[in-house]
């Protein structure tokens, strides 16, 4: 059975500044804010939500299926995809634009700034979300925003349950809007941070959001998350990683390992710990699809 992951494909520009966020950027200076970092790293990776979900399903023996937009230079992107036994069935190509884009730089305490320019992007409400007997499950992961509200409700109307993973394109939506793709999703995952917007937006506490939803879980970065289901709080525990290296993708990667449990009927708390395993894989290397899954070591 398959998995329609619905979010973006995007090249990362990543880079490494040497030194910490906080030593360059001065807090009662903010009006005026004018800084430079030095990054002697720089590389470019294959990313973007959709695709390091995807990667991160199909390391496991999962079945994904991106559903996303490339631009004119996408066309490297699809190869990979391919060359990885991924499929591109719900890939499109968009001319006279380029593929979403993300500028990201780490400090040396994995604190992040990112620019992002979504380019085609923002035409992912083109591919549409039927009902389909091999598609058990989905993902609504950062996006156009009318893709995230259509792919919702077509998600609904298809019979497929779904996550709602707002991520950084949380601001795009007001608190009626989140309600409505609470109230339409099965399950909801959002981060420390998110999840106290997500809250402040809609009226709703944790507790009675996971009551709409079949769960509703927190992730907390090393702490590992915390799992909401009917009001009732359970914290699965962070996995300490062999290294840490590079934060950039931790978040895809737990969101795949959380796609195939679901697939399989699991229940949300072991999801979460294999996705806590994945996100360990995944910082201790550079760049968001460059980790190997050795699935007997993690018992599958």
């Amino acid at each position: 059975m398959a998995a329609v992951i619905c979010g973006s494909l995007a090249f990362d520009t990543i880079m490494t500044f040497e030194g910490r966020f906080a030593d360059q950027i001065l807090p009662d200076q903010l009006h005026i804010l004018n800084v430079s970092f030095l990054v002697p790293g720089l590389r470019r990776d294959f990313g973007g939500c959709a695709g390091n979900i995807a990667y991160s399903l199909n390391a496991l023996g999962g079945n994904a299926l991106p559903m996303a937009t490339v631009g004119v230079d996408g066309e490297s992107y699809v190869e990979r995809l391919r060359s990885l036994g991924i499929s591109t069935e719900f890939v499109r190509q968009v001319d006279d634009t380029f593929t979403a884009q993300a500028m990201i730089m780490n400090d040396r305490d994995n604190n992040q700034i990112t620019a992002f320019h979504p380019g085609a992007m923002q035409q992912a409400h083109i591919t549409q979300i039927t009902a389909r007997e091999d598609i058990r499950v989905g993902i609504i992961a950062p996006d156009g925003r009318d893709a995230m509200l259509q792919h919702a409700e077509q998600f609904k109307a298809a019979g497929i349950p779904f996550v709602f993973d707002p991520g950084q394109g949380l601001p795009m939506f007001d608190g009626k809007e989140l309600a409505h793709f609470v109230d339409l999703a099965s399950w909801v995952v959002v981060n420390d941070y998110e999840g106290k917007m997500l809250s402040q937006r809609t009226g709703w506490s944790l507790a009675e959001i996971s009551k709409r939803v079949r769960g509703l879980v927190v992730t907390l970065a090393a702490e590992g998350c915390e799992v909401w289901t009917q009001g009732e709080r359970e914290h699965v525990p962070g996995v300490v990683p062999t290294a840490v290296i590079e934060p950039t993708g931790c978040g895809d990667a737990w969101r795949g390992a959380l796609l195939y449990g679901l697939e399989k009927e699991w229940s949300l708390a072991r999801c979460a710990a294999l996705g806590n395993q994945l996100g360990a894989l995944k910082i201790a290397q550079r760049g968001p699809q460059n980790y190997t899954v050795d699935r007997k070591a993690l018992g599958l």
